[in-house]
């Protein structure tokens, strides 16, 4: 079972870049955010003659996410149960596996704009809703990937320059305490559960020649429950994507589940 995320930053732009992708890439399941378009503007025949369902919640101009998959899910979510919130975040669906049924969430969390914001404010209790509602959703769905744009680099290992992120939002340690704090919910980066190359980014900033120098962060994750932990056989991110002409300034992460492993 494949599982990946990819914020495309404009599904109304990049749309061919996205069908293009899963002709080369397929997998089970594809987590979209910042589809930057109204519900009625999605585009669910295209991805119908691909072969794939979808699941989408969108919002003009800002933010937007989805769930490309090979099966239909069931139990749709939309938004977090509870939080007032008018900004379309978060999607989940459940999925057949040959484990049993598999719950995938695509996240698009907020980007905080600058430390003390009142944006940062509320993508800090953002987190907190976020992680109250994973509880309940890992003791309904004991396996479970949430994948998306965390706007959070987790460690200094994930920054291309740390030094010059100090003090800046992404790095700074309320959010990178967000970040743990969804990991000690029995959560696992899965990225991090294999060797991987230095600097490995899956966000470059369009300006400067960011994704020509590998100046990038790398703030979209896939994290699995416990009981999908020991299944990963690899994850990985594919940077080709951001070479295109017009590309979403993030690349795609793909998780590979072997339920056939020991």
């Amino acid at each position: 079972m494949k599982l990946a995320t990819w914020n495309i930053n404009s599904l109304k732009v990049r749309l061919p870049q996205v069908l293009d992708w899963l002709e080369t890439s397929p997998v089970d399941a594809l987590c979209l955010q910042e589809l930057k378009l109204t519900d009625d503007k999605f585009p669910l025949d295209a991805f119908t003659e691909a072969g794939y369902q979808a699941a989408w919640l969108g919002q003009k101009t800002y933010n937007g996410v989805a769930i490309i998959s090979k099966t239909a899910g069931i139990d749709v979510q939309r938004n977090i149960p509870g939080f007032d919130d008018h900004q379309q975040r978060i999607i989940a669906i459940t999925l057949p596996s040959p484990a049993g049924d598999v719950r995938v969430i695509s996240a698009y969390c907020p980007n905080g704009q600058a430390v003390g914001s009142d944006k940062y404010e509320y993508k800090l209790k953002w987190f907190e809703a976020l992680r109250g509602w994973l509880r309940d959703e890992l003791q309904r769905y004991p396996r479970l990937a949430i994948l998306g744009d965390y706007n959070v680099a987790p460690k200094d290992e994930d920054v291309h320059d740390p030094a010059k992120w100090v003090g800046d939002v992404l790095v700074s340690e309320p959010e990178r305490a967000a970040f743990n704090a969804l990991l000690a919910l029995g959560l696992t980066d899965a990225f991090r559960e294999f060797e991987q190359a230095d600097k490995a980014f899956t966000w470059w900033d369009y300006r400067r020649f960011a994704f020509r120098r590998n100046a990038g962060l790398r703030i979209d994750h896939v994290l699995l429950s416990d009981a999908l932990r020991s299944y990963c056989a690899a994850c990985i991110i594919d940077k080709s994507p951001r070479a295109n002409e017009q590309p979403s300034d993030h690349a795609p992460v793909v998780a590979i589940l072997d339920f056939n492993r020991p």
